[in-house]
């Protein structure tokens, strides 16, 4: 199972970096190069435990739908979101939250499987983990970006 690790610094407040990255409305600002929109569960605002939400995008030239549950949150410090229904076999996705001294330390570790036995290992090792470690890496630096600045006021709503 493929597992990507990211960290990215931020100087900005927890608590502002922690909503941005559970922001419906960051995300597809932080996705729109695949189109990434909200079809389902919930639309706009944070995500907060036990809540889902349902994407469409458009990944390698196919239209799909991806449906997350946030399974585990601690406010300000972690929180997870997992795959209920799409296209991978399974993935998980924990967010944590450090504080040290006047930044963020902002770290993801994603897991993932795809279907298709050695198909998709192959898949893998080729194309798929350099293309959301990408992806991942994108979306980090538009919460840095909407962190680091007033940005950040226009998406979450205090």
């Amino acid at each position: 199972m493929p597992v990507i690790k990211l960290q990215t610094r931020i100087k900005s407040d927890i608590d502002i970096c922690f909503d941005l990255s559970r922001s419906v409305e960051l995300h597809q600002i932080s996705t729109s190069s695949s189109r990434e929109k909200v079809v389902g569960g919930v639309m706009k605002g944070l995500m907060g435990f036990n809540d889902s939400v349902t994407w469409e995008a458009t990944h390698f030239g196919v239209r799909q739908r991806l449906t997350a549950r946030i399974t585990a949150l601690e406010k300000p410090f972690h929180f997870r979101d997992e795959m209920v229904e799409g296209a991978f076999k399974s993935f998980s996705h924990d967010h944590f939250f450090v504080l040290n001294g006047d930044q963020v330390i902002m770290e993801d570790v994603f897991s993932f499987e795809t279907p298709f036995n050695i198909f998709g290992e192959l898949f893998n090792s080729i194309m798929l983990t350099r293309y959301m470690t990408r992806l991942l890496s994108e979306r980090n630096a538009v919460i840095k970006e909407y962190a680091e600045t007033d940005k950040w006021k226009t998406v979450l709503f205090e």
